[in-house]
Protein backbone atom coordinates (compact mmCIF):
# COMPACT_ATOMS: atom_id res chain seq x y z
CA UNK A 1 0.00 0.00 0.00
CA UNK A 2 1.57 3.15 -1.16
CA UNK A 3 -0.13 5.43 1.42
CA UNK A 4 -1.96 5.50 4.44
CA UNK A 5 -5.92 4.10 3.86
CA UNK A 6 -9.04 4.61 5.88
CA UNK A 7 -10.03 1.23 6.14
CA UNK A 8 -9.36 -0.12 9.37
CA UNK A 9 -7.02 1.65 12.45
CA UNK A 10 -5.51 -1.77 12.47
CA UNK A 11 -3.36 -0.65 9.41
CA UNK A 12 -1.65 1.14 11.52
CA UNK A 13 1.88 0.51 12.37
CA UNK A 14 3.10 0.76 16.22
CA UNK A 15 3.96 3.61 17.63
CA UNK A 16 7.87 4.48 18.10
CA UNK A 17 7.67 4.44 22.08
CA UNK A 18 6.26 1.45 22.08
CA UNK A 19 8.65 -0.37 19.85
CA UNK A 20 11.29 1.28 22.09
CA UNK A 21 9.33 -0.24 25.23
CA UNK A 22 9.33 -4.16 23.40
CA UNK A 23 13.09 -3.52 22.61
CA UNK A 24 13.80 -2.32 26.02
CA UNK A 25 12.53 -5.79 27.70
CA UNK A 26 14.59 -7.86 24.44
CA UNK A 27 17.32 -8.69 27.13
CA UNK A 28 18.46 -11.98 28.62
CA UNK A 29 15.86 -14.56 29.96
CA UNK A 30 12.64 -13.73 31.66
CA UNK A 31 10.42 -16.03 33.37
CA UNK A 32 7.69 -16.75 31.34
CA UNK A 33 3.90 -16.64 31.00
CA UNK A 34 3.23 -13.37 32.75
CA UNK A 35 5.02 -14.16 35.93
CA UNK A 36 8.20 -11.31 34.91
CA UNK A 37 8.35 -8.03 36.48
CA UNK A 38 7.49 -5.88 33.50
CA UNK A 39 3.77 -7.73 33.43
CA UNK A 40 3.64 -6.83 37.39
CA UNK A 41 4.47 -3.17 36.42
CA UNK A 42 1.94 -2.80 33.84
CA UNK A 43 -0.74 -4.72 36.24
CA UNK A 44 0.33 -1.84 39.11
CA UNK A 45 0.04 0.78 36.06
CA UNK A 46 -3.58 -0.25 35.14
CA UNK A 47 -4.56 -0.35 38.81
CA UNK A 48 -3.39 3.48 39.35
CA UNK A 49 -5.00 4.22 36.30
CA UNK A 50 -8.42 2.18 36.60
CA UNK A 51 -8.47 1.51 40.30
CA UNK A 52 -6.43 -0.19 42.53
CA UNK A 53 -8.59 -2.90 43.00
CA UNK A 54 -8.63 -4.19 39.10
CA UNK A 55 -7.48 -7.59 38.55
CA UNK A 56 -5.72 -7.44 34.63
CA UNK A 57 -5.15 -10.44 32.21
CA UNK A 58 -2.88 -9.47 29.08
CA UNK A 59 -4.46 -11.67 25.77
CA UNK A 60 -3.41 -11.28 22.10
CA UNK A 61 -6.63 -9.31 20.68
CA UNK A 62 -10.13 -7.85 20.88
CA UNK A 63 -12.35 -11.16 20.58
CA UNK A 64 -9.64 -13.08 23.00
CA UNK A 65 -10.62 -10.44 25.55
CA UNK A 66 -14.06 -10.23 25.04
CA UNK A 67 -14.21 -13.96 24.92
CA UNK A 68 -12.13 -14.39 28.15
CA UNK A 69 -13.88 -11.67 30.27
CA UNK A 70 -17.79 -13.24 28.94
CA UNK A 71 -16.84 -16.51 29.77
CA UNK A 72 -16.26 -15.41 33.40
CA UNK A 73 -19.95 -13.97 33.82
CA UNK A 74 -21.82 -16.28 31.92
CA UNK A 75 -23.23 -20.24 32.38
CA UNK A 76 -23.83 -22.22 29.27
CA UNK A 77 -27.52 -21.48 29.81
CA UNK A 78 -27.35 -17.54 29.80
CA UNK A 79 -26.83 -14.91 27.26
CA UNK A 80 -25.73 -11.64 26.36
CA UNK A 81 -27.68 -8.87 25.40
CA UNK A 82 -25.86 -6.61 22.76
CA UNK A 83 -26.46 -3.55 20.13
CA UNK A 84 -26.93 -5.45 16.50
CA UNK A 85 -23.99 -3.80 15.39
CA UNK A 86 -21.66 -5.52 18.18
CA UNK A 87 -18.34 -6.86 17.27
CA UNK A 88 -19.60 -10.44 19.40
CA UNK A 89 -22.64 -10.00 16.73
CA UNK A 90 -21.16 -8.88 13.81
CA UNK A 91 -17.48 -9.55 13.51
CA UNK A 92 -16.44 -12.15 15.77
CA UNK A 93 -17.16 -15.14 13.09
CA UNK A 94 -19.55 -17.15 16.35
CA UNK A 95 -16.93 -17.28 18.40
CA UNK A 96 -19.08 -16.32 21.58
CA UNK A 97 -21.55 -19.23 20.67
CA UNK A 98 -19.19 -21.35 19.65
CA UNK A 99 -16.75 -20.44 22.65
CA UNK A 100 -19.61 -19.90 25.53
CA UNK A 101 -22.17 -21.66 24.44
CA UNK A 102 -24.41 -19.16 25.21
CA UNK A 103 -26.88 -17.16 23.44
CA UNK A 104 -26.44 -13.95 21.83
CA UNK A 105 -29.40 -11.49 21.85
CA UNK A 106 -29.04 -8.65 19.12
CA UNK A 107 -31.15 -5.83 19.63
CA UNK A 108 -31.35 -2.54 16.72
CA UNK A 109 -30.65 0.89 17.59
CA UNK A 110 -29.84 3.93 15.34
CA UNK A 111 -26.37 5.16 16.78
CA UNK A 112 -25.03 1.24 17.58
CA UNK A 113 -26.37 2.23 21.50
CA UNK A 114 -28.02 0.46 24.08
CA UNK A 115 -30.64 2.02 26.38
CA UNK A 116 -32.32 1.08 29.44
CA UNK A 117 -35.84 0.50 27.39
CA UNK A 118 -34.11 -2.10 25.10
CA UNK A 119 -32.37 -3.74 27.58
CA UNK A 120 -35.22 -4.19 29.96
CA UNK A 121 -37.67 -5.39 26.86
CA UNK A 122 -35.51 -8.53 26.24
CA UNK A 123 -35.53 -9.45 30.33
CA UNK A 124 -38.11 -11.86 30.04
CA UNK A 125 -38.97 -15.89 30.47
CA UNK A 126 -36.61 -15.47 33.86
CA UNK A 127 -36.38 -18.58 35.84
CA UNK A 128 -38.37 -20.14 32.74
CA UNK A 129 -36.17 -23.61 31.84
CA UNK A 130 -37.17 -23.21 28.39
CA UNK A 131 -35.52 -19.83 27.92
CA UNK A 132 -31.63 -18.77 28.03
CA UNK A 133 -31.50 -16.46 30.69
CA UNK A 134 -30.34 -12.92 30.46
CA UNK A 135 -27.30 -12.33 32.57
CA UNK A 136 -25.07 -9.88 30.85
CA UNK A 137 -25.12 -6.53 28.88
CA UNK A 138 -22.60 -5.70 26.59
CA UNK A 139 -21.87 -2.51 25.31
CA UNK A 140 -19.15 -1.02 23.12
CA UNK A 141 -17.14 2.37 23.70
CA UNK A 142 -16.92 3.78 21.45
CA UNK A 143 -19.55 2.11 19.33
CA UNK A 144 -19.24 0.21 15.75
CA UNK A 145 -20.42 3.15 14.22
CA UNK A 146 -18.48 5.69 16.02
CA UNK A 147 -20.63 6.69 18.47
CA UNK A 148 -19.62 7.30 22.02
CA UNK A 149 -21.16 6.85 25.43
CA UNK A 150 -21.59 9.51 28.16
CA UNK A 151 -20.35 8.39 31.41
CA UNK A 152 -24.66 8.87 32.64
CA UNK A 153 -25.48 6.41 29.79
CA UNK A 154 -23.17 3.87 31.03
CA UNK A 155 -24.12 4.21 34.61
CA UNK A 156 -27.81 4.19 33.86
CA UNK A 157 -27.28 0.76 31.81
CA UNK A 158 -25.10 -0.81 35.04
CA UNK A 159 -27.72 0.38 37.37
CA UNK A 160 -30.14 -0.72 35.10
CA UNK A 161 -28.23 -4.75 34.57
CA UNK A 162 -27.08 -4.34 38.38
CA UNK A 163 -30.91 -4.51 39.35
CA UNK A 164 -31.86 -7.16 37.15
CA UNK A 165 -28.77 -9.28 39.08
CA UNK A 166 -27.03 -8.88 35.57
CA UNK A 167 -23.47 -7.46 34.51
CA UNK A 168 -22.38 -5.11 32.72
CA UNK A 169 -19.61 -5.90 30.05
CA UNK A 170 -17.69 -3.39 27.90
CA UNK A 171 -15.97 -3.77 24.23
CA UNK A 172 -13.70 -1.16 24.96
CA UNK A 173 -11.46 -1.72 21.53
CA UNK A 174 -11.13 1.77 21.43
CA UNK A 175 -11.80 2.69 24.99
CA UNK A 176 -9.04 5.16 24.09
CA UNK A 177 -11.22 7.31 21.91
CA UNK A 178 -14.08 7.44 23.84
CA UNK A 179 -12.43 8.61 26.71
CA UNK A 180 -10.49 11.59 24.62
CA UNK A 181 -13.89 12.51 22.64
CA UNK A 182 -15.57 12.58 26.12
CA UNK A 183 -12.24 15.01 27.45
CA UNK A 184 -12.27 12.14 30.87
CA UNK A 185 -10.15 9.92 32.06
CA UNK A 186 -10.11 6.32 31.40
CA UNK A 187 -11.61 5.52 34.69
CA UNK A 188 -14.50 7.96 34.34
CA UNK A 189 -16.27 5.98 31.19
CA UNK A 190 -15.38 2.62 32.99
CA UNK A 191 -15.15 1.52 36.45
CA UNK A 192 -16.64 4.62 37.48
CA UNK A 193 -19.33 3.93 35.77
CA UNK A 194 -20.37 0.54 36.99
CA UNK A 195 -18.98 -1.40 34.38
CA UNK A 196 -17.92 -4.87 35.88
CA UNK A 197 -16.00 -6.07 32.94
CA UNK A 198 -13.59 -3.98 30.37
CA UNK A 199 -11.96 -5.05 27.36
CA UNK A 200 -9.03 -2.80 26.49
CA UNK A 201 -8.15 -2.06 23.59
CA UNK A 202 -4.47 -1.25 22.45
CA UNK A 203 -3.27 -2.50 19.04
CA UNK A 204 -5.84 -0.24 17.39
CA UNK A 205 -3.98 3.08 19.28
CA UNK A 206 -0.27 2.00 18.60
CA UNK A 207 0.38 -1.16 19.85
CA UNK A 208 0.89 -4.50 18.26
CA UNK A 209 -1.00 -7.54 19.05
CA UNK A 210 -1.87 -6.36 22.89
CA UNK A 211 -5.23 -5.85 24.33
CA UNK A 212 -5.96 -6.76 28.30
CA UNK A 213 -9.50 -7.59 30.13
CA UNK A 214 -10.19 -5.98 33.39
CA UNK A 215 -12.24 -6.88 36.18
CA UNK A 216 -13.38 -4.33 38.30
CA UNK A 217 -14.50 -6.56 40.69
CA UNK A 218 -12.47 -8.62 41.83
CA UNK A 219 -14.31 -11.97 43.16
CA UNK A 220 -15.45 -11.54 39.46
CA UNK A 221 -11.71 -13.18 38.18
CA UNK A 222 -11.30 -16.16 40.17
CA UNK A 223 -11.14 -18.30 37.47
CA UNK A 224 -10.04 -15.94 34.98
CA UNK A 225 -6.28 -17.60 35.31
CA UNK A 226 -7.44 -21.33 33.65
CA UNK A 227 -10.05 -19.34 31.55
CA UNK A 228 -7.46 -17.36 30.11
CA UNK A 229 -4.94 -20.69 29.15
CA UNK A 230 -8.13 -22.52 27.87
CA UNK A 231 -9.18 -20.09 25.87
CA UNK A 232 -5.22 -19.87 23.89
CA UNK A 233 -5.05 -16.15 25.08
CA UNK A 234 -1.83 -16.78 27.40
CA UNK A 235 1.14 -15.60 26.10
CA UNK A 236 4.62 -17.49 26.67
CA UNK A 237 6.43 -14.51 26.25
CA UNK A 238 4.01 -11.92 28.20
CA UNK A 239 6.80 -9.17 28.78
CA UNK A 240 6.67 -8.08 25.27
CA UNK A 241 2.52 -7.28 25.49
CA UNK A 242 3.07 -5.82 28.97
CA UNK A 243 5.89 -3.67 28.19
CA UNK A 244 3.21 -1.96 25.40
CA UNK A 245 0.54 -1.04 27.89
CA UNK A 246 3.30 0.67 30.00
CA UNK A 247 4.41 2.68 26.91
CA UNK A 248 0.49 3.45 26.30
CA UNK A 249 -0.31 4.31 29.98
CA UNK A 250 2.60 6.33 30.58
CA UNK A 251 2.66 10.52 29.70
CA UNK A 252 -1.20 9.83 28.71
CA UNK A 253 0.21 8.10 25.43
CA UNK A 254 -2.93 6.79 24.89
CA UNK A 255 -4.34 10.18 25.29
CA UNK A 256 -2.48 11.72 22.90
CA UNK A 257 -2.68 8.89 20.31
CA UNK A 258 -6.39 8.67 20.51
CA UNK A 259 -6.58 12.71 19.96
CA UNK A 260 -5.02 13.25 17.02
CA UNK A 261 -6.90 9.85 15.30
CA UNK A 262 -10.17 11.72 16.09
CA UNK A 263 -9.41 15.11 15.22
CA UNK A 264 -8.54 13.39 11.84
CA UNK A 265 -11.53 12.24 11.94
CA UNK A 266 -13.27 15.55 12.76
CA UNK A 267 -11.12 17.31 10.18
CA UNK A 268 -12.21 14.65 7.20
CA UNK A 269 -16.14 14.99 8.02
CA UNK A 270 -15.50 18.50 7.93
CA UNK A 271 -14.21 18.87 4.64
CA UNK A 272 -16.71 16.34 3.21
CA UNK A 273 -19.87 16.99 4.61
CA UNK A 274 -21.16 20.00 1.94
CA UNK A 275 -19.72 17.63 -0.73
CA UNK A 276 -22.75 16.82 -3.05
CA UNK A 277 -23.72 13.23 -2.67
CA UNK A 278 -21.84 12.45 0.39
CA UNK A 279 -24.29 11.94 3.26
CA UNK A 280 -22.82 11.42 6.64
CA UNK A 281 -24.96 8.75 8.64
CA UNK A 282 -23.39 9.57 12.39
CA UNK A 283 -22.42 12.34 14.51
CA UNK A 284 -18.90 12.02 14.33
CA UNK A 285 -17.45 11.75 17.66
CA UNK A 286 -14.29 9.41 18.03
CA UNK A 287 -11.82 8.19 14.78
CA UNK A 288 -14.63 6.94 12.37
CA UNK A 289 -16.31 8.76 9.81
CA UNK A 290 -19.60 7.24 8.91
CA UNK A 291 -21.26 8.14 5.30
CA UNK A 292 -23.53 6.97 2.28
CA UNK A 293 -22.42 7.99 -1.13
CA UNK A 294 -23.09 6.44 -4.86
CA UNK A 295 -22.01 2.77 -5.63
CA UNK A 296 -20.01 3.86 -8.72
CA UNK A 297 -18.19 6.42 -6.63
CA UNK A 298 -17.09 3.58 -3.87
CA UNK A 299 -15.80 0.97 -6.65
CA UNK A 300 -13.86 4.39 -7.60
CA UNK A 301 -12.28 5.46 -4.38
CA UNK A 302 -12.07 1.84 -2.81
CA UNK A 303 -8.72 0.71 -4.64
CA UNK A 304 -6.79 3.97 -3.64
CA UNK A 305 -7.76 4.73 -0.20
CA UNK A 306 -8.62 1.56 0.93
CA UNK A 307 -11.91 1.85 2.86
CA UNK A 308 -14.73 -0.50 3.84
CA UNK A 309 -18.19 -0.23 2.79
CA UNK A 310 -19.87 -0.93 5.96
CA UNK A 311 -23.68 -1.80 4.28
CA UNK A 312 -23.24 -2.64 0.86
CA UNK A 313 -26.76 -2.18 0.54
CA UNK A 314 -27.41 1.49 1.38
CA UNK A 315 -23.66 1.74 0.13
CA UNK A 316 -23.09 3.36 3.57
CA UNK A 317 -19.00 3.49 3.95
CA UNK A 318 -16.52 3.82 7.08
CA UNK A 319 -13.74 5.79 6.88
CA UNK A 320 -11.12 5.54 9.94
CA UNK A 321 -8.63 7.32 11.12
CA UNK A 322 -5.56 6.55 13.12
CA UNK A 323 -2.77 7.59 15.31
CA UNK A 324 -0.34 8.01 12.05
CA UNK A 325 -3.27 9.43 10.09
CA UNK A 326 -1.76 12.85 8.50
CA UNK A 327 -3.37 15.70 7.77
CA UNK A 328 -2.19 15.41 3.95
CA UNK A 329 -3.66 12.00 4.16
CA UNK A 330 -6.94 13.39 5.08
CA UNK A 331 -6.98 16.17 2.65
CA UNK A 332 -5.90 13.95 -0.39
CA UNK A 333 -8.76 11.83 0.30
CA UNK A 334 -11.66 14.55 0.86
CA UNK A 335 -10.51 15.98 -2.47
CA UNK A 336 -10.64 13.07 -4.00
CA UNK A 337 -14.23 11.96 -2.27
CA UNK A 338 -14.81 16.11 -3.61
CA UNK A 339 -13.69 14.95 -7.14
CA UNK A 340 -15.53 11.68 -7.80
CA UNK A 341 -18.99 11.39 -5.63
CA UNK A 342 -20.39 14.58 -7.46
CA UNK A 343 -19.64 12.88 -10.85
CA UNK A 344 -21.06 9.78 -10.26
CA UNK A 345 -24.35 11.03 -9.19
Amino acid sequence: MSHRGFASDNYAGAHPDVLAAMAEVNVGHVTSYGADPTTATAVERFREVLGEQVEVFFVFNGTGANIVGLQGLLHTWESVVCARTAHINVDECGAPERHLGSKVIDLSTSDGKLTTELVRSVYTGIGDEHRSQPRVVSITQSTEVGTIYTPAEVRELADTAHSLDMYLHMDGARISNAAAGLGVELRETTGDCGVDVLSFGGTKNGLVGAEAVVFFRPELAQNELFIRKQQMQLASKMRFISAQFIALLNDDLWRHNANHANAMARRLADAVRDVQGVTLTQEVQANGVFATIPAAAVSTLQPEFHFYEWDELSHECRWMCSWDTTEDDVDRFAAAIAEVVPQSL
